[in-house]
């Protein structure tokens, strides 16, 4: 399972607890965490908040629109 993969089911996971579509960077890192990802911190941030964050900065050669920035630290799943 790739990074962003992990990251996704990770984030449906959450909206589904908290019946409301949005999440921080936070709350996805402290769930992979316990679940004994493979990926650091660092990486996870990064995915979230860049790669996989439409509007982003493309810093990054490969980019998903899979979120999108609804304030400061909060996303939602588009």
């Amino acid at each position: 399972m790739t990074c962003r993969d992990e990251i996704l089911q990770t984030v449906q996971q959450i909206i589904s607890q908290k019946g409301k579509n949005e999440f921080t960077p936070i709350e996805v890192v402290e769930k992979m965490v316990n679940n004994e990802t493979i990926y650091s911190v660092n990486t996870i941030r990064v995915e979230i908040t860049n790669r996989m964050c439409a509007g982003a900065p493309k810093n990054h050669y490969v980019k998903y629109d899979d979120f999108a920035r609804i304030g400061k630290g909060m996303y939602k799943l588009l």
